[in-house]
């Protein structure tokens, strides 16, 4: 008789063959906790909006290029306008600058350079009585009409007269010219002076030295230097003391306009400064080369409304160019409202779809930045050459107009951020 074998036991099932098996009477561990998520590196955080930025912008490509066309025109305005400003202050102390003295000596009641008060000419003798003072040169200024030598039409020119060996200016071309200088009647013209006055350059090429009519006096122009026109001035004759009062009769010998003082190698200008102006009568100021150029400068700075026109004009030019970026990155925001929903259910705070949209403000203003730079290179080359002003870019103002064009597109970026509270998911979907 077969008898059945009983069949073996189920063995249970060991514990731990599972992470999360535990015994069969017993509970259920708890899984594991999961790792915290990373944060998004610097970098990601910084690329993933503006990549995010950059697609929106150029989906519209009609309404990017509207948008660097408005960041290039206020890029080019406040080029020109800051341009223009500079090359005013640098024209109008172009003269002062090229002094080679340490202190000057002027009237208290002068202005501006070409117009001065005249002062006793005693004061420069009085100067050497200081042991550290090597020269003080007497300077004379004043302004005549200057008759073209081609057409006869007459203009101001602005006369400066000086000793001329006693090396207190260094203007291009003035070296080589001295010795001609001192001939009776004898003056250098301007190069930079406006054409108005002549195509000075070609009669001396042509006939070499040429009389011209400075006031009611015939003079001879024997060579050519470098100072450049003004907003006081459209052009300068330099000559020596003598044949300035010849030149300008009206003018007594004792009433200069200037004093010009060298000091000895490695004397004290403040010091030196100090002494004269206790040493000096209260008809006299006394600065340093620099105090006079200042003086100068807050002279057209503050007391004309040129400087204040072209800083406003700069101002102007910021404003329409926000307004601009404004209504561009505002109709951006508007027409993706649901794409910034979409994201915002996803789970994307405000800060990041704000950084998309300062974003986008930071490439409108590379893109804007970049042609009007260049155009703006261009015009400075083209209006310096017809207004013979120093217009030159430099890096100084470079950089200085792109934080002011990237203020003005992330200014514009965060008032076109309040759009972004319409984005309620709950309200799109």
């Amino acid at each position: 008789m077969n008898v059945l074998a009983p069949a073996p036991a189920r063995t249970p099932p060991a514990r731990g063959v599972l992470p999360w098996a535990g015994p069969p009477d017993g509970p259920v561990p708890p899984l594991p906790a999961a790792p915290p998520p990373r944060a998004p590196s610097p970098l990601a955080a910084l690329w993933l909006p503006l990549r995010l930025a950059w697609r929106q912008l150029r989906f519209e490509k009609a309404r990017l290029f509207s948008a660097i066309a408005g960041v290039m025109f206020a890029c080019v305005l406040v080029f020109m306008q800051l341009g223009f400003r500079s090359a005013l202050f640098d024209s109008a102390t172009a003269l002062l600058a090229a002094f080679r003295a340490d202190i000057f000596l002027m009237h208290p009641m002068t202005l501006v350079s070409f117009r001065p008060e005249t002062m006793p000419r005693a004061r420069a003798s009085q100067a050497l009585a200081l042991p550290e003072v090597q020269a003080a040169v007497p300077v004379y200024l004043a302004q005549a009409t200057w008759r073209n030598p081609e057409n006869g039409s007459r203009r101001p020119i602005q006369i400066i007269g000086f000793d001329l060996e006693a090396g207190v200016m260094d203007f291009p071309g003035l070296a080589p010219l001295i010795e001609r200088l001192k001939r009776p009647d004898s003056m250098a013209f301007d190069l930079r002076s406006r054409p108005e006055f002549g195509d000075i350059a070609r009669l001396l090429r042509e006939r070499g030295p040429f009389d011209a009519q400075v006031g009611n006096r015939h003079m001879e122009v024997v060579g050519l230097i470098e100072i450049g026109p003004s907003f006081g001035a459209d052009g300068n004759v330099v000559m020596s003391e003598l044949n300035f009062r010849r030149a300008v009769k009206e003018r007594a010998a004792s009433a200069i306009d200037l004093v010009a003082i060298r000091l000895l190698p490695g004397a004290d200008p403040q010091a030196a400064k100090r002494r004269l102006a206790e040493a000096l009568p209260g008809d006299v100021m006394v600065l340093t080369q620099p105090e006079l150029v200042a003086w100068e400068r807050r002279y057209w700075e503050d007391a004309t409304p040129i400087g204040f026109i072209f800083m406003f004009g700069s101002l102007m030019g910021l404003v329409v160019g926000m307004v601009i970026v404004y209504q561009i990155l505002f109709s951006d925001i508007a027409s993706h409202l649901r794409e910034y929903a979409t994201l915002k259910a996803m789970g994307y705070s405000n800060l990041y779809l704000g950084r998309v949209v300062l974003s986008a403000a930071l490439i409108l203003a590379v893109l804007g930045f970049l042609p009007g730079f260049a155009a703006s290179v261009v015009l400075y080359d083209v209006v310096g050459k017809g207004t013979f002003l120093p217009l030159a870019m430099d890096t100084e103002r470079a950089l200085g107009v792109f934080a002011m064009i990237f203020a003005m597109c992330a200014a514009a970026g965060l008032l076109a951020m309040r759009k972004l509270r319409d984005a309620n998911p709950a309200d799109m979907f």
